[in-house]
């Protein structure tokens, strides 16, 4: 499996690449937060280290430190707009239940 992002997402990472002027894709992990215990956490990436599994996604790198992998294996990425707000949605087949704030996750 891998974690993979959608043309859209790939786009929208790829103008802030662009705009930063460097790094080759995004990190992608989790992190103890939250009510239901993980969050996702999104920075972007210079390298990878030798122990990151590296996907591709439309040209986009994405890195996945091992224990982040465990939570998030054949999680999608999408950039989506929902009025006033746009962000990053998350689609976690390892998902078992988030929190109403939609901002932490529980496997």
């Amino acid at each position: 499996m891998a974690v993979t992002l959608t043309e859209k997402a790939a786009e929208h990472v790829q103008k802030f690449l662009t705009k930063r002027g460097k790094g080759i894709g995004i990190r992608v992990g989790v992190k103890t937060s939250g009510c239901s215990g993980m969050a996702y956490a999104l920075e972007f990436a210079d390298a990878a280290e030798p122990e990151d599994n590296v996907f591709e996604s439309y040209g986009i790198k994405v890195i996945v430190d091992p224990k982040s992998l465990v939570y998030i294996d054949g999680t999608d990425i999408d950039f989506v707009k929902e009025g006033l707000n746009s962000g990053f949605k998350f689609t976690n087949p390892n998902e078992k239940e988030s929190c109403g704030c939609g901002k932490s996750f529980h496997v």
